[in-house]
């Protein structure tokens, strides 16, 4: 396994571009397959070695319900949480006279965009994991763990004081042998 660091300005490293063309992580090399994008090297594990696992029986309600966490995760509720923190980012970023100008329009935006929308999905998810505690179905599944990122970042600047399912649902994820294998080989999260 060979792990890449993002740059100072959160961009993967000009390495990857060796890897595929996009030069951007995720990516994983398996065999003579080179597969970027998260939901496909979710798809591709779990056809190549999932044997069942974490999908739950094909064309059952919870099926679905998989099949739309493990797309959603990435194309829906990743993008506001990756807005919030370019928003975050740009006036630290810009010359020490225009710092005051771009915090306040910056934090406009995300009174005006980003909070509104992350208020939707935070009651999405919360009431997505009402029934079992799970995204889809009685027990783990793949879309528990698309999810896991998406509710863990969120946490980071939201909290879950009025979420509790997703308080709970993070506790059991972190407590799971294979998020603390999953930590211990690739290092910790750094959210911001």
């Amino acid at each position: 396994m060979t792990r890449y660091e993002r740059t100072k300005d959160l961009q993967a490293p000009p390495e990857l571009k060796k890897v595929h063309p996009l030069g951007k992580s995720p990516v994983i090399t398996d065999d003579d397959h080179t597969i970027a994008e998260t939901g496909a090297i979710v798809e591709y594990i779990l056809a190549k070695h999932g044997d069942g696992r974490l999908m739950p029986p094909k064309g059952s309600e919870d099926y679905w319900q998989a099949r739309h966490f493990l797309h959603y995760a990435e194309g829906s509720a990743m993008p506001p949480l990756f807005l919030m923190l370019v928003l975050q980012m740009i006036p630290d970023r810009a010359p020490f006279f225009a710092k005051p100008i771009l915090k306040t329009a910056m934090e406009k935006v995300d009174e005006m965009l980003v909070k509104p929308q992350m208020a939707l999905h935070l009651d999405h998810w919360e009431r997505s994991i009402e029934k079992t505690g799970w995204f889809a179905g009685p027990e783990i599944s793949v879309a528990d763990i698309m999810m896991s990122f998406p509710v863990e970042a969120a946490a980071t600047r939201f909290g879950y004081e009025y979420h509790p399912r997703l308080r709970d649902f993070l506790q059991r994820i972190h407590t799971r042998p294979a998020y603390r294998q999953g930590l211990k080989r690739g290092g910790p999260y750094a959210y911001a």
